[in-house]
């Protein structure tokens, strides 16, 4: 039998001393904010590597084989950090993230830098799968949990706002390769950390011979995989024969790995904590705060800079309030919920501001005053700030220790999902109802012949598209900026039509707060040791 790691009186609710879990804390925090930057980075310099690299119809496959490979690791290793202890998949996911970093640094083709953004997907889903239940591990005291999870919430929201103008200062002044170079420091830094001060924790029976379910990780990947792929070709392709056969390929894959599970003796994916009336709720309002979060994120900037015709930076000034007040949610939210007498009321102020932010979009137009905007944005960013941190430490509350790592990792996963099904619907419905506006702005046939270069929104955030348009239709003698300001209308009201979605997804989660059973915040005098080696 290992031996145990000493309970230290001095700290209570933490199984080390403070220095030390502060330094094991920084280390994660280093990685975990390498893994957000770089999903945000690099979406500023890719119109720059397509243009040296070329392969166009392998530009959105960029982002897409990252988050294919990550949706799919983050649960399996959520399970295996649960069986074997957290620390070994930690190293070896900062291991594999910097390794796929310098790949696609030296990537000289488009399929190359494609592959190694699939091995840095895998290496960010082991990273998400196993850090954020690090945090239970070393704070068992739901209390102490809280103040110290505040780092997470700051490393996100500081990678969240610097990262899009981090990635233009890089590409404009040091190339794009630069953009993946910049994680290989981070993350040396990072693993120096991890490896000295990350105790390597164990809450199941050393003893315990282990069977790992391949099979269930096999169909984990098969049905998260084809729906990732669904999502993806949905808004471009509709419903065809490859994603009709994409779907249902998933749905089977779905359907086997439920039965598969519930006869496993130690199934990756224990389907009763979906059953289970105190988890399913949180379950459910991870994927519903997914839709939400991710639809606003990716909508808000386009309505922005596209509808409004604001410049990327004053876009950006006015994004930022909601980026940086997650963060400064986290922090209040952490002082008021270990005071209050149900914790579970910051939910319902959590999803009632996300529910007034939203109808505020909604509302605005071009001349909706920049103050006001700005306060959408904020109350959206507080609400984030209490609703995500409380749903990790809710369900970290209720899974018990034997199924820590997983529930963990089923949040993060379930948010992914919600964030690729709503993007993808919302997206659809923007798609269509922009087009339409866009036809019947055109209303004769002659004007209907600049169909094809108005359909795709993005001219209107692209000052040298729009120019080269302008020419054209002067040379046609049309006025192409009556048509281009018709696009924008088009566009205000398209993507408030998609937020009407998002409104009603948001109302549905207030909504259902009430079915999260009383949740009781546990303090410990002394730390709840676990076997470590």
């Amino acid at each position: 039998m290992a031996p145990r790691a000493p309970a230290t009186p001095h700290s209570a609710g933490q199984v080390l001393p403070f220095r030390q879990s502060l330094m094991a804390m920084l280390g994660m925090c280093f990685v975990v904010m390498m893994v957000a930057i770089d999903q945000t980075v690099v979406g500023t310099a890719l119109p720059t590597v397509v243009a040296e690299l070329k392969g166009f119809d392998l530009y959105a496959w960029v982002a897409t084989s990252y988050l294919l490979t990550s949706v799919i690791t983050v649960p399996i290793f959520g399970r295996l950090g649960d069986y074997y202890g957290r620390k070994p998949f930690v190293v070896s996911a900062i291991l594999v993230f910097t390794a796929a970093s310098a790949l696609c640094g030296a990537a000289d083709s488009m399929l190359f830098l494609v592959i190694a953004r699939a091995l840095q997907g895998i290496g960010g889903g082991m990273l998400v799968g196993t850090a954020f239940a690090c945090i239970p591990d070393l704070f068992p005291d739901s209390y102490v949990r809280l103040r110290w999870q505040v780092m997470f919430s700051s490393a996100f929201g500081i990678a969240n706002a610097i990262g899009p103008s981090l990635g233009g200062i890089l590409t404009e002044y040091y190339g794009w390769r630069s953009v993946f170079y910049v994680n290989i420091p981070v993350g040396l830094l990072g693993l120096w950390f991890v490896s000295r001060h990350l105790p390597h924790l164990r809450h199941s029976d050393p003893n315990r011979k282990i069977r790992l379910d391949w099979p269930g990780a096999l169909l984990i990947a098969l049905a998260l995989g084809g729906l990732q792929l669904v999502v993806e070709l949905l808004p471009a392709r509709g419903i065809s024969n490859l994603t009709a056969t994409l779907a249902a390929a998933s749905l089977v894959a779905f359907g086997l790995l439920y039965w598969w599970e519930r006869r496993c003796e130690q199934p990756l994916l224990p389907f009763e904590m979906f059953r289970n009336a105190s988890l399913a709720p949180l379950f459910m309002l991870a994927l519903l705060v997914g839709v939400s979060m991710f639809s606003l994120l990716f909508y808000a900037p386009l309505l922005l800079q596209g509808g409004f015709g604001l410049s990327p930076k004053d876009a950006g000034l006015l994004i930022t309030p909601m980026v940086v007040c997650i963060t400064v949610g986290s922090i209040t939210n952490g002082r008021i919920v270990t005071r209050i007498k149900n914790p579970n009321n910051m939910l319902y102020v959590g999803f009632l501001l996300m529910c007034l932010a939203t109808a505020g979009i909604i509302s605005t137009h071009n001349y909706t005053p920049r103050w006001l905007i700005a306060s959408y944005m904020l109350a959206a960013g507080l609400g984030l700030g209490f609703i995500m941190p409380n749903l990790t430490v809710f369900a970290q509350e209720t899974a018990g220790r034997a199924h820590l790592g997983i529930a963990t990792a089923l949040l993060q996963s379930l948010r992914m999902v919600g964030g690729m099904v709503g993007t993808a619907v919302v997206g659809t419905m923007v798609n269509h109802s922009y087009i339409s506006g866009v036809r019947a702005s055109l209303d004769s046939g002659q004007a209907l012949r600049w169909l094809d270069t108005l359909d795709d929104p993005q001219i209107l955030v692209n000052p040298s598209a729009q120019a080269a348009f302008m020419q054209q239709v002067a040379a046609a003698g049309r006025d192409g900026a009556s048509y281009l300001e018709a696009a924008r209308v088009s566009l205000v009201g398209a993507i408030h039509d998609g937020q009407i979605i998002v409104l009603a997804i948001a109302i549905l989660s207030l909504w259902f707060v009430r079915r999260v059973p009383p949740i009781r915040l546990t303090r410990r005098s002394k730390a709840a040791s676990a076997p470590a080696e």
